[in-house]
This record gives C-alpha cells, structure tokens and sequence, in this order.
C-alpha cells in the first residue's frame, strides 16, 4: 500500500493536493468562509460617503438639509444673501413690492390719467384748480413763458375773437361741491396781444347746472343774458354766458373777475346742493390767458383765497 501511495504521489501529484484541498476545506467552519455577498457589503462600509447622514466629507455637503458651504443653494438661503424663492435678504423681494414701492403710488392724479375725466373736489369752502388741467381745442395754447404763473404753464386763446358769440373754443371743469352754498369766483389772467389792458382780456364763463349763477357789486346784482333772469349787464352776453374781464394796464398775471362794463361786478355761484357741477369756459378775446381759478365761500377772504400756499383741489375720475 506505501508503495502505490509512493507511486500515486510521484506519477499523480494532482490527485494528491485535491485530497489534502479537500480535507482543509472540511476543518473550516461556515463563519471563516468569505462569499461574493460579503465582499459587496464590505465595499459598500468602506466608501467615504455616509449615506443615512448624506455627508461628503470631501466637499462638506450635506444633501439632505440643503445647506452648500460653498455658497449654493438649492431649497433654501444662499450665501450671497440671495433666495431662490424669490425674496433676497437685501429687502428686495423678486416676486412683489419693495417698502419704497408700496409706500409711493404711480403719481398719477388720483388714479386718473386722462384730463377729461377729472373732477376737482371742493374742500373746506375752497376749489383750487390749474386752468390747464382741462381738454381744450388746438387754439387753445399752453405757454409757460414767464415767471408770474403757477403749474405747468397757462392757456391763451390764439383763434378768432368771438365777442358775442358764446359757444366757441369749449372747455368745461367737473366740480364736486361737498359744502353747499355760494361762491365766488376768480381767475388769475393776463393780456398777452397789445399793451392795452382794456383789449384782449376776457372770456367767456358759464355754471349751467348751478343753482344761481349771478354778479354782484354792492347791492346791485345781475344775471347772464339769456338765463331768463333780470337785470341784465351792459355789455356782451347771450345763453347764460357771463363776459369775464380784468382790467388795468398792469397786463401780467392777477388775480380779477369782473362782468358789466363800466360797473364792474364780481362773480358768484350757488349750489344748493352738494354734487358735481360742470363750469363750462368759451373763448372770446384772442391773446387772454388763464393761468388758475378758485371759487370760495364766505369762510374765505379773498387775500386767503387766492394764497399760492393753497394745495390744489383733489381730483378723481368722473
């Protein structure tokens, strides 16, 4: 038997080392043997990375709470004061108002842009209202050479002369009478054609919807020709209308409203009821300019009334 082992071991040595594998392979227990599955494991285990608390430790990432050492951001705040939800750190917000934006309006004229539809509001017994401020016809110039005037500039009349017509060269005002009663009426003027103060310095003026539109010097009083009241003024009128005139021969701007020649007598209009009246201004004399009106009730002197340091009447759309 030794001698065929002898034999085996030096003609077959292949034989020999698969039974010494397979006796070394029994004397091993099942927890010593490594397989293909532990293997996997054992590489996941050694990865730098940490997958339950997302943590690069290489980049300093952490993926699950957002938050980018480097400044980047891709659900929450950015490093560079920046959100991407739109509101920056800066107090800009991408996505609404910034404080001086809600603070400040549009500064459009109480929310109104178009002219025509402006309503001028009575306050406290005063309208105060820029002439320009109205839809006129292309005769009707803006200019605002000069220093003597208010606003943006003044209108003057540069069509024909319409001394007894009436209706030519409209304009009309919206008013919102909140305190009724009676007014006075004045308007700050200039004759622009001419160095003589009693040519070129009238036009036209109507309150159809009023309740009362007359003039007055001391206890004279006088209505429009054609309004079905009497007594009329000497001079020019017809439908209602009032020729409105200043006078002197200081031809700058002042403040002077005046009807009835020769007799002068001051405007005034009554509205019984609070509303919106409408004023209603036709051209006459070429080159008159207008620069500003004011109607005033007996709360008012006229010095106060006529004060540059009065705030313009409010206005709102019609």
């Amino acid at each position: 038997m030794l001698h065929t082992f002898l034999r085996t071991l030096i003609y077959r040595p292949h034989y020999v080392l698969l039974v010494f594998l397979l006796a070394l392979n029994l004397s091993c227990s099942d927890d010593d043997i490594v397989t293909e599955d532990d293997m996997e494991v054992g590489d996941v285990q050694g990865d730098s990375n940490d997958d339950d608390e997302g943590t690069n430790d290489d980049e300093g990432t952490d993926d699950e709470d957002g938050d980018n050492d480097e400044g980047g951001d891709e659900g929450g705040d950015n490093g560079d004061g920046n959100d991407d939800d739109g509101n920056n750190d800066d107090g800009n917000d991408d996505g609404g108002n910034d404080d001086e934006d809600a603070d400040n309006g549009d500064g459009d004229q109480g929310g109104c842009t178009d002219v025509g539809n402006f309503v001028f509001s009575e306050s406290n017994g005063l309208v105060n209202v820029e002439f320009e401020n109205a839809v006129f016809s292309e005769s009707w110039e803006e200019r605002s050479t000069g220093t003597n005037f208010s606003g943006d500039g003044y209108m003057v009349w540069t069509g024909n002369q319409f001394l007894g017509q009436p209706g030519n060269g409209l304009a009309t005002f919206s008013i919102e009478i909140n305190n009724p009663g009676t007014y006075q009426f004045l308007w700050r003027s200039s004759v622009t054609t001419g160095n003589n103060g009693t040519e070129h310095n009238d036009t036209w003026l109507r309150f159809g919807d009023a309740d009362d539109f007359f003039a007055q010097n001391g206890n004279s009083i006088v209505y429009p020709k054609g309004s079905g009241k009497t007594p009329n003024p000497e001079g020019g009128g017809a439908d209602g209308w009032f020729k409105v005139y200043r006078s002197g021969n200081d031809l700058d701007f002042k403040w002077q409203a005046r009807t009835f020649d020769n007799n002068a007598h001051n405007i005034f209009v009554t509205f019984n009821e609070a509303g919106v009246y409408t004023m209603e201004i036709s051209a006459r004399s070429s080159g008159h300019a207008i620069d500003r009106f004011v109607l005033f009730n007996s709360s008012f002197n006229q010095s106060d009334a006529v004060s540059d340091g009065n705030e313009l009447s409010a206005i709102s759309c019609n």
